[in-house]
């Protein structure tokens, strides 16, 4: 898959509940968003990066199960400005599944939320749910 190269910012985020392990979710999150900077904090856990190949495992999964047009409509939804976002469900991603949630209530611990920024979010968005022919 040919990732364009637009500048952007991807930040996840999850809180830790008292009765999960925060190495999991560390993993969790590295399964679907791997070469990312992770930070374990007290209450949550968040991990950044600058480079839309660390999208790109969410985005093989997006088209091989071919709900393109899902994802696309959650981050035309909530848009913003220069930024989207949505949520994943968090032990999905401990199975190294991507699984969008509607709602947070959703993902019964909590879901990732993921949050895109840039000024060409139009242009990744499109590359999301087209893929690579249609970006140019």
């Amino acid at each position: 898959m040919k990732i364009p190269s637009i500048a952007c910012k991807i930040e996840f985020f999850t809180s830790i509940n008292p009765s999960e392990d925060p190495e999991k979710i560390i993993q969790s999150i590295s399964n679907i968003f791997p070469n990312s900077e992770i930070k374990n904090e007290k209450f949550s856990i968040s991990a950044t990066s600058e480079s839309l190949s660390s999208f790109e495992k969410i985005v093989e999964s997006i088209h091989s199960r071919h709900s393109q047009k899902t994802y696309r409509k959650h981050f035309q939804r909530n848009l913003d400005g220069n930024s989207t976002w949505i949520y994943l469900n968090k032990q999905a991603a401990f199975a190294q599944k991507v699984a969008i949630c509607e709602e947070a209530e959703e993902s019964p611990l909590g879901p990732i939320k993921v949050i895109l920024t840039s000024s060409q979010i139009d242009r990744i968005i499109d590359w999301i749910a087209f893929g690579e022919e249609e970006i140019s």
